[in-house]
């Protein structure tokens, strides 16, 4: 199902978009378009006066405030270069904007993401990101789960697997909320306002 309404208290959440992860390589979309589109949507909520959430995930170096199960990746905090957490350039500079910090892949879990969107009346999230089956999905299921309506902007995303990517789009994500692209989601907001 494509997009058919945005509610007039709707947010844009923009999942992991620095240095360190636009950094290595993603499908189906590059990194520079998913900045290029998310950039898009940020200023077009902006200038609607719409709150814009940019969400980003760092760690200790010693890994003490990540998630301690054990994974078969064995991929860990402390394998991060410095400065890997720094949102990107063309997202900064907004004072009017969030910033929420994670350590997990969801964005609401041991954060005041959902504080932040109730106190201003949000009933709708817009999101997008990298990685769509990680940070994207995982924000995703928990705004669902919170009572959000929740639109997916699917060529402001991307993954590292193709298979990533289109299990989230094609299977996971009709089950949570709608999607659609970023001129989709742009029109939508210029014929609501």
């Amino acid at each position: 199902m494509a997009v058919t309404t945005l509610d007039p208290t709707t947010a844009l959440v923009l999942i992991d978009l620095q240095r360190g992860i636009v950094a290595t390589p993603t499908v189906p979309h590059t990194a520079a378009e998913v900045i290029s589109h998310s950039v898009a949507l940020a200023d077009a909520f902006r200038s609607h006066g719409l709150p814009v959430i940019l969400v980003r995930v760092t760690a200790a170096p010693d890994g003490s405030d990540w998630a301690p199960g054990r994974t078969d990746d064995g991929i860990t905090p402390g394998d991060r270069p410095e400065g890997w957490d720094v949102v990107i350039d063309e997202l900064s500079g907004y004072d009017s904007d969030i910033r929420v910090t994670k350590r997990n892949w969801g964005a609401f879990y041991g954060t005041d993401l959902d504080l932040q969107l109730r106190r201003r009346g949000v009933t709708q999230i817009v999101l997008g990101g990298i990685a769509t089956s990680f940070g994207v999905e995982s924000t995703a299921r928990c705004g669902y789960e919170h009572g959000y309506h929740v639109t997916l902007a699917t060529d402001a995303m991307a993954d590292r697997t193709i298979e990533g990517h289109r299990g989230s789009v094609e299977r996971i994500f009709p089950r949570l909320g709608e999607t659609g692209t970023t001129s989709e989601i742009l029109a939508l907001l210029a014929e609501s306002r």
